[in-house]
């Protein structure tokens, strides 16, 4: 027994250094990166250009081929073709320029008609020459049309008919609209003209007047198709952005076995970082981060805390790394043949967690994994994420504290794995499905197989390690707490035989204590317990406690009030030598030795003054120590309040009220809870919580009359 106990000394004293915390996670975060790295490491491998390759090689990730993806951009901008634009308008304007130069050449010979009008009569009229007539049509022209055209066009457009030269002036209209609404461009120019002539050549007129509207035709049909730099940009532009990304896909055969590795190959390998060494570190650099961010969330929510538990640290740590090398494990074992990953056991660690701490860690432990196994079960594909084994520890985990939400019992952790199977096999068929992946019968069988596994085989390390760890680490789980509850437990059932008032008693203040800490927020299943075994001391001398004394005389009135405080303040002591000697939690045996705390025995302290003169009041208080959680706190004032109120004939809920006020007033005043970290307005709401409980017990029963022997 000593032995153990100095062991257990040693070991909490360890546990108790900040250095110890720290070990911890540099321990966890060397098993977490080194179970990952090789998962996220380059293969590298040492080849040479036009050597030949000793095994097939395949793309370990999904990558953007950026220079074939430029190299095809650049070749579909190249086949973009210079890009021309019709200019409609040069249609009309050469055809009202045609119509400009027939209509001059009308007005001059109009005009030299009206002269000839009004010369009638008097002195010959002198018709103007050919020449002048060309000078009036000039004057009618631009420089630039008469530069263009010849003097015997002119001269054969002022000497026709007016009536000739309206037929000419459709024609050439005519011909030029025709060849001008097609796309002309620099190199079909004379082509156009040419067909503009041939439609105008078989027009009935004068020879002059034709090869005169020949001349105007011709001249009058130009290039009317442009070159555009904006168009064939953004044509190019188009052509550039509707080329997709070249990607070499993950699994893709760069190379295979016996092949030439040619420059193109080698030109891959370098992309995937295959032959350069130098990329090995970015993955290991972008793993270390991801490992520091896991610690990070773990030492914010347990290792920063000086007051924490640090077992609590070192057990959520070690499950963790239970966790991952058995995840590591699996996934070395798998192949691409067989994909063990779905039968790892992911709802093990939630389950551990809730039953030993709490969910709030079991739930950062099934993140942990969660985001470590999309690592670990990547199929070695170094820069990959097994997405679909993340989403399945995930909701597996998930399944298993919620399951045990409300039921710790062993039993139920068998319960809670089969529960956990039923959602695996609902998960992998969602996951398959959503994936639309093409398998068969009989994978279909496998997969079904590996997700009941998983969840029955969680259930099955679950129940063999938690005795390890409620052995090894001195945890009171809530399933042993559970256990030591049960009536049929042989200490229970001693206080039940050898004292049964004492008996009564503790189940009274376990109604009581656990529905205070309860509604503070304390353990009210440790509480519960803690009171039943919290005077099992009395069982060494039952008779001399109050609860146990029926149907004869007080023993304290026979003997001094010394040896009497001697008795009553042993039962602490002794209550906590019995629960060591059982090996029971080290919760329990501390609310055994610590419900009175250091507080004064008043009966016989005041009955030992009546006696004599001096007394010392520190050899008539208990030996302590003082409650140093909060439960032991509240199962002192439990056991002191249902002593106090079953004392009380008839009492009303005023008194019970007054009577709980002034044992916690008392217990304050005395400095009880100086020691635990208990606060004010928790005890307030304890008060209210044990007012309302001892209302419940002690409430007004209706009076029933009695009947006189004629009604009977």
């Amino acid at each position: 027994m000593r032995k153990r106990k100095r062991l257990s000394t040693t070991m909490n004293r360890w546990f108790n250094k900040t250095i110890s915390r720290w070990f911890l996670m540099a321990v966890t975060g060397v098993v977490l990166f080194f179970s990952m790295y090789g998962n996220v490491r380059p293969e590298q491998l040492d080849i040479q250009k036009f050597s030949i390759a000793e095994e097939t090689i395949r793309a370990p990730f999904t990558i953007e081929d950026k220079e074939m993806t430029e190299e095809k951009r650049t070749e579909a901008i190249n086949q973009v073709q210079p890009q021309y634009v019709l200019k409609p308008e040069y249609v009309q304007n050469r055809v009202d320029l045609i119509t400009s130069i027939f209509d001059s050449s009308i007005e001059v010979l109009d005009e030299i008609a009206m002269e000839k009008q009004e010369h009638e009569g008097e002195e010959p009229f002198e018709e103007p020459s050919t020449s002048e007539k060309v000078d009036r049509l000039k004057e009618k022209l631009t420089d630039d049309v008469i530069n263009d055209l010849s003097d015997s066009t002119l001269e054969a457009l002022v000497t026709s008919s007016k009536n000739n030269l309206e037929i000419a002036r459709d024609a050439a209209v005519t011909a030029v609209n025709n060849v001008m609404t097609e796309r002309i461009s620099a190199s079909q120019v004379e082509n156009a003209k040419k067909q503009a002539e041939e439609e105008i050549r078989y027009i009935s007129l004068p020879s002059d007047l034709k090869e005169a509207t020949i001349e105007l035709g011709r001249y009058a049909v130009i290039q009317n198709e442009f070159y555009s730099p904006e168009a064939t940009e953004q044509l190019r532009e188009q052509a550039g952005e509707n080329i997709q990304p070249v990607t070499i896909l993950q699994g893709q055969i760069i190379v295979e076995e016996g092949q030439l590795i040619t420059n193109e190959v080698y030109r891959q390998l370098e992309l995937l970082g295959l032959t350069d060494t130098e990329q090995a570190v970015f993955p290991s650099i972008g793993l270390a981060v991801i490992v520091l961010l896991l610690l990070g969330v773990i030492f914010y929510h347990r290792g920063s805390n000086d007051k924490g538990d640090t077992k609590e640290l070192f057990i959520f740590n070690f499950i963790l790394i239970i966790s991952i090398l058995l995840m590591k494990g699996i996934s070395l074992l798998s192949s691409t043949e067989i994909d063990l990953s779905y039968i790892y056991p992911a709802a093990m660690s939630t389950i551990l967690l809730k039953i030993l701490i709490n969910d709030r860690l079991a739930i950062i432990s099934l993140i942990i994994s969660a985001i470590s196994g999309t690592i670990i079960f990547n199929g070695q594909t170094s820069g990959s994420f097994h997405l679909s084994i993340g989403i399945y520890i995930l909701i597996s985990g998930m399944a298993g504290i919620i399951f045990l939400t409300n039921q710790n019992q062993r039993s139920k952790i068998f319960q809670a794995g089969l529960f956990a199977s039923l959602v695996n096999v609902l998960i992998i068929g969602a996951v398959l499905f959503i994936l639309n992946s093409q398998v068969n019968y009989m994978q279909y069988i496998y997969y079904t197989l590996a997700a009941i596994g998983s969840g029955v085989g969680s259930a099955v390390f679950s129940i063999g390690l938690l005795p390890f760890f409620e052995a090894g680490f001195g945890i009171v789980s809530s399933v042993k707490l559970i256990e030591l509850s049960n009536p049929n437990h042989p200490l229970l059932k001693k206080i039940l035989t050898e004292a049964p008032g004492t008996y009564h008693h503790s189940v009274m203040v376990a109604n009581l204590a656990d529905a205070a800490c309860e509604a503070i927020g304390a353990n009210g299943l440790l509480a519960r317990v803690g009171s039943y075994y919290h005077d099992i001391g009395k069982t060494r001398r039952p008779n001399f406690f109050i609860e146990n004394q029926v149907n004869f005389d007080n023993p304290h009135d026979r003997i001094s009030p010394d040896v009497s405080k001697d008795i009553i303040i042993a039962h602490t002591t002794d209550g906590a030598e019995i629960l060591e000697k059982h090996h029971m939690p080290k919760e329990i045996v501390d609310i055994a030795r610590q419900h009175h705390g250091t507080s004064l025995l008043q009966f016989f302290y005041h009955k030992a003054k009546e006696t004599r003169e001096q007394v010392r009041e520190e050899d008539y208080r208990y030996p302590g120590p003082k409650p140093q959680s909060k439960e032991a706190a509240i199962i002192s004032i439990a056991d002191s309040v249902e002593a106090a109120v079953r004392s009380m004939k008839n009492p009303s809920m005023d008194e019970i009220e007054d009577l709980v006020k002034k044992i916690i007033k008392e217990r304050i005043n005395d400095n009880q809870f100086d020691e635990c970290d208990i606060t004010l307005k928790e005890l307030q709401t304890v008060e209210k919580t044990l007012c309302a409980s001892l209302h419940g017990i002690f409430h007004n029963r209706i009076q029933y009359p009695e009947l006189d022997e004629g009604e009977k």
